[in-house]
């Protein structure tokens, strides 16, 4: 049997597969470290382009901010004038209302009857006065409560006053302010009236 030796090939065989085993290793490390760069570029472009994003998104936000700030002043002043509006309306409404009262007392104080003192608290009047009779003093009850302008006299005080003549006395008495009564308005009786019905 004739001798081969095999091993010198083996060894050729051997150094070119490993030469090939290394190339492949280099080109699939270079590739891998390719890739590598590539999906980290992308990922930081990625990054950067939001950042951008939200920079623009903050922007926007900021404007909005200020125009709601600038709103909510407008709203706060507006509401102001609206407010002063409405009181100058109040006072320029209420201001001929005191000479309607005292016009309408005058008209209501029948002769014989003269007023001291007249105070106001509320929505109540107070008033003080002298007459020569205590039919006066009814009288101008009466006409209280048949006025637009009062409602509900109520006498709380009455004292002889004989150096204003024989049947002469102080009175006191309290009327309620309605404002006008409008026309053809039921009295409260009139209305629990109708409710029994």
């Amino acid at each position: 049997m004739a001798n081969i030796n095999l091993l010198p090939w083996r060894q050729e065989y051997r150094e070119q597969k490993q030469k090939e085993f290394s190339q492949v290793l280099v080109a699939v490390v270079l590739a891998a470290g390719v890739a590598s760069f590539l999906w980290m570029k992308a990922v930081d472009g990625q990054i950067d382009n939001q950042n951008e994003r939200n920079q623009i998104l903050q922007a926007e936000i900021n404007v909005l901010n200020k125009q709601v700030r600038e709103i909510k002043d407008l709203k706060k002043r507006r509401q102001e004038l609206i407010d002063r509006m409405r009181v100058i309306q109040e006072l320029q409404g209420n201001r001929p209302l005191s000479v309607r009262y005292f016009d309408e007392m005058v008209r209501a104080t029948p002769e014989g009857l003269w007023l001291d003192s007249l105070k106001r608290s509320g929505k109540t009047i107070q008033v003080a006065g002298v007459a020569e009779s205590n039919n006066r003093v009814s009288s101008f009850m009466r006409n209280l409560d048949g006025s637009d302008w009062y409602q509900s006299p109520n006498l709380t005080g009455v004292t002889a006053r004989p150096e204003f003549g024989e049947q002469a006395s102080a009175f006191q008495l309290t009327v309620d302010v309605t404002g006008r009564k409008k026309d053809g308005e039921e009295s409260e009786e009139e209305q629990n009236a109708q409710a029994g019905k």
